[in-house]
């Protein structure tokens, strides 16, 4: 719990009961998301402040169901929409939060609250969910068609969901930039079809290699990427990729930019580039879980530090560490 600017503490609350039309699940694993250390640096979220529970990116088993909920029974294994909390947002200022010991989805509906997953999917593994359900927004935002050419800037869990994302719907080739050796290393692990590192290749060159080349007349000759999504939030990702973007190419932004990027949209009339911004998960929370059951051999190398509960505090305070961790996991038994 969040109980003050900068401080977070394990904290004793009223255990949670289930009515007839909740069910109680006991979290197994969660995911620390970048947003916890912001909500801790600045004490917790109205009108929550200094008590704000924490932990939005869950998996857990049920441990009790209501009379009136379908669709889910003891001992199930089930993923976590956040969103759908009618208390409010799950570990994102509402009632409730998932890094604690039990948690009620109140008015649950599977398929719209939770989603029930095999039994043999890792926890860890399933608490990647909520994340790969923004990736896959971010990708979806993109409209990729088979074939596609994609080039992924960050390497960091969404920008890895992203490519996971982007080669489960029929990317042909999928690059990740980044500029930490271990991060590109993850990337060809996840199945990445080439890496670039940024601090020491040419972006345009190697794409021109990778891609191929197109464009010639007014366009002038640019890589043959077809897609390309900012999961960065630099302004030189957006620099790198308007200036290389071919006629009808597809940019994607999940990434928060902290700070304006200029755009010079003089340059860039001739391109008809389309640029969308992502956020959240409109459709895709559950969307996205099947494809991590089919790939969860990949997706669970995106878990960078898997941290038992009784370290939960250490584990958020790495979370929140800049370059110190890439994915937090908190596990729970």
């Amino acid at each position: 719990m969040v109980t003050g600017p900068g401080q977070v503490e394990i904290a004793d609350v009223p255990e949670p009961t289930a009515g007839p039309r909740d069910i109680l699940v006991r979290p197994r694993a969660c995911g620390v998301c970048g947003s916890d250390g912001f909500y801790i640096s600045i004490g917790g979220i109205p009108p929550r402040q200094g008590a704000t529970i924490l932990g939005h990116e869950a998996a857990g088993e049920v441990v009790e169901v209501g009379a009136e909920v379908e669709g889910v029974s003891v001992g199930d294994h089930v993923v976590v929409n956040p969103m759908a909390e009618p208390t409010g947002i799950i570990g994102n200022g509402g009632a409730s939060g998932a890094l604690a010991e039990l948690l009620v989805l109140h008015d649950a509906v599977a398929g719209k609250s939770f989603a029930v997953v095999p039994k043999d999917l890792p926890w860890e593994v399933a608490a990647l969910n909520e994340p790969m359900a923004v990736a896959r927004h971010a990708v979806n935002r993109a409209n990729p068609k088979a074939g596609d050419k994609v080039v992924v800037f960050g390497a960091g869990p969404i920008g890895l969901g992203a490519a996971i994302g982007f080669k489960s719907l029929g990317a042909s080739h999928v690059v990740v930039v980044d500029v930490v050796a271990s991060r590109l290393e993850r990337a060809l692990a996840i199945g990445a079809d080439a890496v670039i590192n940024s601090a020491e290749e040419d972006v345009r060159e190697r794409l021109l290699e990778l891609h191929g080349e197109t464009g010639g007349g007014y366009h002038g000759t640019k890589p043959g990427t077809d897609i390309y999504l900012d999961a960065a939030g630099v302004p030189s990702v957006i620099d790198t990729v308007l200036a290389n973007a071919k006629h009808g190419a597809t940019l994607s932004i999940p990434a928060v930019h902290k700070k304006p990027v200029e755009v010079d949209f003089g340059a860039l009339l001739t391109s008809e580039i389309t640029i969308v911004m992502a956020m959240g998960y409109p459709t895709e929370i559950f969307e996205v879980t099947e494809d991590i059951i089919a790939n969860q051999d990949k997706y669970a190398k995106i878990i960078s530090h898997p941290v038992p509960f009784e370290d939960v505090l250490e584990g958020i305070k790495l979370a929140s560490t800049p370059g110190a961790a890439d994915k937090v996991v908190i596990t729970m038994g």
